[in-house]
């Protein structure tokens, strides 16, 4: 109980010892009075073993307790009190006469520290708020101080602005002086100079004066006479715009009719001249069945088709030339005029795709890139795939190609994305190169731009390059699925495909047996050709792989293997003890000496003809 006193002491309000040793004694049960205690000595109690060692283990928690979250007997009050309210609960256990009681007291205590902590938080609480209201006095003094102050420097800038104001006026009015003057001086010269271009006699001579004169006005008649030539009134060539326009609506309009006309005539002529057919023969049939046989046969003027051009009603042809020619003259216009838009959307939605071609692409090219603006050769591009399915040929190759070069070049792959996987376009095999490339150098990318590239490969037929596409991207699994699909696949373009994608998991794929089926390459012939085309490092890993595999992954590589030749066993084997893989070597050694009919020979030997494969 004393270390629940200690606690409470630690937040100030504790007897003095005396008052504690009473309350220990009341709380004990003892009924002897103070006077007893004085007349009669009374023994200190005998503490048990056990006793003592409690009270020592719980003295140790407790100097280990406060110095741990570092605090003394005065404070910090809070950390004091649990760790001696964790000691009496302890006791509290410890003892069994008096726990009830002594649980009683520390309820008590703890209900009446409650109590206190809060007291003080709430005057802690309203100490702020008093703080707080004490101040609001000198706030409102400091607020209407900065008022004054403020509204003081409001006037002096109001009297500098109105001072300022009057300066520029006034300067405004001298220079309204400074001007008028000048424009006097202009036209008011001073005759006292002399003048451009004579001599001091000859300004004083009337005879030289009348011939200035003379040249004088000549001269002014002439320049008039150019700026007449040259040069027009604004007003006059938007009259002129508007006459023109008028004009070529009436040149429109008559062409329309003559070409009408045209062709009414040259049908009724058509139609003239079977009627005369029909009535000099035997009108044995309809004249509608022997105009039928003339379409059929094209006998009229010679030529092939005229009729079928002229019975049809559609003399719109005839004026295709001159429609392109006035869609490429408005693509100019706008180029020139910088409304580079305008002249992108007017090429995309031009009619039968007419302006959707290489030169276009030229010009757009020719214009460049406008900072702040956006590439108008891309979105040349961006117009004209995104319209692709309106139409019923897809985009050639021509215009494929160098729009999935713009996309790159402005590091618009999701562009190029979206044409390649989402519209009608014409791929090449150029189209899946360019991509391919960038993916090789935009290492980021690498994965996206091999998948496309591996959708042109394929729309292309171009197996070889989709199969490499497959495995730069490491899906081995559906590298050997796409073998095995198309079966034209030579050992050649195998060898050439681990040279250009050389990862073990492909190689030792290639070289087993796969679903069933024979392996596609021989695992002797494939180390033997990484080594000889400078690709050490990657048969070396292979050759560690199938070391760990021991002697009889060895020999049923080898008896499995109907490609490798004897002599290039012991090449490889050769290969392998130079390379540090004695223990290999020596497996393939053995495994060919065991072979029926299969001997050693040494290098010396090099006349004697081996058999191609005997160990089956």
């Amino acid at each position: 109980m004393v270390f629940f006193f200690q606690a409470y002491k630690s937040f100030g309000f504790v007897a003095k010892p005396s008052q504690d040793f009473s309350l220990v004694n009341r709380c004990a049960g003892c009924d002897m009075s103070v006077q007893e205690i004085n007349k009669h000595a009374v023994l200190p109690p005998i503490i048990s073993r056990s006793d003592k060692e409690f009270l020592e283990r719980m003295q140790r928690y407790i100097i280990t307790e406060t110095e741990r979250v570092g605090c003394n007997e005065e404070g910090p009050a809070d950390e004091y009190y649990i760790i001696y309210r964790n000691v009496f609960d302890k006791v509290i256990e410890y003892v069994t006469a008096y726990k009830s009681i002594l649980t009683s007291i520390k309820k008590e205590y703890d209900a009446f520290i409650e109590t206190i902590k809060k007291s003080q938080r709430t005057a802690f609480h309203l100490h702020g708020k008093l703080k707080v209201l004490a101040g609001e006095p000198t706030a409102l003094v400091y607020h209407r101080k900065r008022i004054t102050q403020l509204k003081a420097k409001m006037r002096l800038i109001e009297n500098n602005s109105s001072k300022i104001q009057l300066q520029i006026d006034e300067m405004k009015q001298l220079r309204a002086e400074y001007d008028t003057k000048e424009q006097c001086c202009i036209y008011c010269k001073d005759p006292s100079k002399p003048i451009p271009g004579m001599t001091l006699q000859e300004s004083v001579s009337l005879d030289a004066l009348t011939k200035y004169l003379k040249h004088l006005e000549d001269k002014s008649a002439e320049i008039e006479q150019l700026m007449s030539k040259k040069y027009l009134p604004a007003q006059r060539k938007a009259d002129l715009d508007e006459e023109m326009i008028v004009v070529l609506e009436r040149r429109d309009l008559a062409e329309n009719l003559n070409n009408e006309l045209q062709f009414r005539h040259q049908r009724l002529q058509i139609i003239s001249q079977a009627l005369t057919l029909w009535v000099k023969s035997d009108m044995s049939r309809s004249f509608q069945d022997f105009m039928e046989h003339i379409e059929k046969n094209k006998d009229l003027h010679g030529e092939q088709g005229i009729v079928e051009e002229l019975l049809e009603d559609d003399p719109g042809k005839a004026k295709e030339a001159e429609i392109l020619l006035y869609y490429v003259e408005r693509l100019n216009e706008l180029i020139s005029l910088g409304e580079y838009e305008k002249a992108v959307y007017f090429a995309a939605n031009s009619p039968r795709r007419i302006l959707q071609n290489i030169g276009t692409v030229s010009k757009f090219k020719a214009v460049g890139k406008t900072r702040g603006k956006p590439f108008p050769l891309l979105l040349f591009f961006e117009a004209i795939f995104s319209i692709s399915h309106a139409f019923k040929h897809p985009v050639d190759a021509e215009l494929t190609l160098e729009g999935i070069k713009c996309g790159l070049s402005e590091k618009r792959l999701d562009l190029v994305i979206n044409w390649v996987t989402q519209e009608r376009l014409t791929f090449s095999e150029e189209a899946g190169d360019v991509i391919f490339d960038y993916g090789e150098q935009d290492t980021y990318n690498k994965a996206k731009c091999l998948a496309l590239a591996q959708i042109i490969y394929r729309e292309c037929g171009l197996r070889k390059k989709a199969l490499l596409c497959l495995c730069k991207q490491g899906q081995i699994q559906g590298a050997m699925e796409y073998i095995q699909q198309f079966k034209d696949f030579t050992s050649d373009d195998l060898m050439q495909l681990i040279k250009l994608c050389p990862h073990t998991e492909l190689i030792q794929c290639l070289t087993k047996e796969w679903n069933g089926k024979p392996p596609y390459l021989s695992f002797g012939l494939a180390v033997l050709h990484l080594f000889s085309v400078d690709m050490k490092k990657v048969g070396l890993k292979l050759l560690q792989e199938i070391n760990k595999d021991g002697k009889d992954a060895v020999e049923h590589l080898m008896i499995n293997d109907p490609f490798c030749s004897l002599e290039e066993w012991q090449e490889l084997a050769n290969i392998c003890l130079q390379n540090g893989f004695g223990k290999l070597s020596n497996d393939i050694m053995s495994v060919l000496r065991s072979q029926a009919g299969v001997t050693e020979i040494s290098e010396e030997d090099d006349k004697v003809n081996l058999m191609q494969h005997v160990f089956w």
